[in-house]
């Protein structure tokens, strides 16, 4: 069997709700979905949750939610998955990308202000909380206060993750929050998200969006019509089934094993790898929780004397699939040539991809397959 570098955990529990849903009167909206939206809420500590198809489409939503439109500027790292820049497109804005720091990988904090400083045009920062680290959301906040732009995290990675043992850390300094349970993240509804916030109209006018910009409730009984309603904005179907919100409510339970598993498996790999000239392992910042959707390695391969396609190769030989996390979205075809960028700025980004490796973390790992991922990276990097 291929290890990969991530992968779900389903238990008995989870399917056993699954089918209780599939027997259920309702396979999509019907009450799994409040129920799920509740736990998330009690769970992160925000006011409103809101679930969705997907964790591009929380993305996709929060940008409409802002009303993000032509001429507004919105920054964002590079190190990030796609979807958290077309998600500015497609609201017709702008991003504005801002390079990472090289101890956590998420957005430069320090390089923003300047640019605020000087660009009136600028309406919100989406950061990511790369690989499970959170950013450094104190400073982020003293800047959304200063300045008057809204703040957006997306959490994808960062489920479970804390600042000050605060698992509701997101919605204490964000306007909105965009969560993933994509199989590969720290808890799954197959495919599926969530957007989290405080802000009540935030939430109702996601909440309207999410169904075609229909509006089913109205105040007025006088008239019976129960086949009516109204459709009040151009919205979209991002709904997520009861099935999926079973598999949530499910697997919410178990999110702490789940991130207490990855942390003793980041914990083993920081002892494989702790030849400082070779390696630069993850690092965790003073009072904040690693939830570790990631591991992400980076390679000095010049010490290392192969290349990356070379021990992707190699590792793949031995049935261990690894990945990088990920191209900088910059330097993808299409934003390339859509908003050129100059490679001086990006210094951090281009380094960390061109060193970045992320190991298998997940919560099956078995101590039996650990040893034997020792065992390769040994092998393959030469570590004595």
């Amino acid at each position: 069997m291929q290890i990969s570098y991530g992968r779900q955990n389903i238990n008995r529990d989870d399917i056993r709700e699954v089918i209780k849903s599939l027997k259920s009167d309702f396979l999509t909206q019907g009450p799994l979905v409040e129920k799920f939206e509740q736990v998330l809420e009690k769970k992160f500590k925000c006011k409103h949750a809101l679930t969705v198809s997907n964790g591009s489409a929380a993305l996709h939503l929060i940008g409409k939610i802002l009303n993000w439109k032509k001429g507004d500027i919105v920054i964002v790292p590079p190190i990030t998955f796609v979807s958290s820049v077309n998600s500015i497109v497609h609201c017709n804005a702008t991003p504005k990308f801002v390079d990472i720091n090289l101890e956590d990988y998420c957005i430069d904090v320090n390089k923003i202000e300047n640019i605020l400083k000087h660009n009136k045009k600028i309406k919100a920062i989406v950061v990511t909380d790369y690989a499970g680290h959170p950013a450094d959301w104190e400073k982020l906040a003293k800047l959304k206060n200063r300045y008057n732009i809204k703040l957006v995290n997306d959490n994808c990675h960062a489920i479970g993750s804390t600042i000050n043992h605060n698992i509701g850390y997101a919605c204490k300094y964000a306007d909105l929050v965009s969560l993933s349970f994509h199989p590969v993240k720290n808890i799954t509804t197959a495919e599926g998200g969530a957007i989290l916030t405080n802000n009540e109209q935030y939430f109702l006018k996601g909440k309207l969006l999410r169904s075609h910009g229909i509006n089913r409730n109205f105040k007025n009984k006088s008239t019976f019509k129960p086949w009516y309603y109204e459709m009040k904005d151009l919205g979209f179907n991002y709904r997520l089934s009861d099935i999926q919100c079973a598999l949530g409510i499910s697997q919410i339970k178990r999110l702490k094993k789940f991130v207490r598993k990855r942390k003793k498996i980041a914990s083993f790999y920081d002892k494989i790898f702790k030849d400082k000239q070779k390696f630069q392992i993850p690092s965790v910042r003073k009072k904040t929780t690693h939830s570790y959707h990631l591991y992400p390695l980076l390679v000095n391969f010049k010490k290392i004397k192969k290349t990356k396609e070379r021990i992707f190769k190699e590792f793949l030989k031995k049935k261990i699939k690894l990945q990088v996390h990920y191209i900088p979205v910059n330097m993808q075809p299409y934003y390339k040539k859509k908003f050129s960028f100059s490679k001086k700025k990006f210094k951090n980004s281009i380094k960390f991809y061109n060193q970045e490796i992320s190991m298998p973390i997940y919560y099956d790992l078995n101590f039996k397959q650990l040893k034997y991922i020792q065992k390769v990276s040994k092998q393959v990097f030469n570590i004595k």
